[in-house]
């Protein structure tokens, strides 16, 4: 799959609150940290896992469900397995009527779902992080591909 850097851009500064789905509490998940570095660029994020519903995390009440959240969605990001995506989005597509993306993570893809989605006007991403999207696009890459903050040069 293929997707231009305008198209993924556009994403990405039209989405204001993404719903991540399957987001684990634990610090070094993949996860927890695309939807932390999401929140701390702005997005608002709405964490979603049944096994943690009730708890805060980003500031925001864990929901068990999509069908949970009373405000609206811009974006439902995928962190399941492919096998698990036809009733997300199908429960993404029956809640929110101006749902805009279904973003599927890194080794998540399902062409039958995505079709759905694309039949109800919402563009649909495979396989791709938007974490990683966001640092190509923004200029926030770098050596080696990654954010990596400040590393120390001292030796032991």
């Amino acid at each position: 799959m293929n997707y231009s850097d305008d198209h993924l851009r556009k994403i990405l500064q039209r989405t204001k609150t993404v719903a991540v789905v399957g987001v684990s509490m634990n610090t070094v998940r993949p996860s927890y940290y695309v939807a932390r570095y999401l929140a701390l660029k702005g997005y608002r994020v709405i964490p979603v896992n049944p096994g943690h519903a009730g708890k805060s995390l980003f500031g925001e009440t864990v929901v068990a469900h999509l069908s949970d959240i009373t405000d609206p969605v811009d974006m439902v990001d995928i962190f399941r397995r492919s096998e698990a995506v036809p009733p997300i989005v199908e429960e993404a597509l029956e809640r929110f009527d101006d749902l805009q993306t279904i973003w599927m993570q890194i080794g998540v893809e399902h062409s039958e779902a995505a079709s759905l989605a694309e039949a109800r006007g919402v563009d649909v991403i495979q396989n791709r992080c938007p974490k990683i999207e966001y640092q190509r696009l923004f200029g926030e890459l770098r050596m080696g591909g990654f954010a990596t903050g400040v590393i120390s040069s001292k030796r032991s």
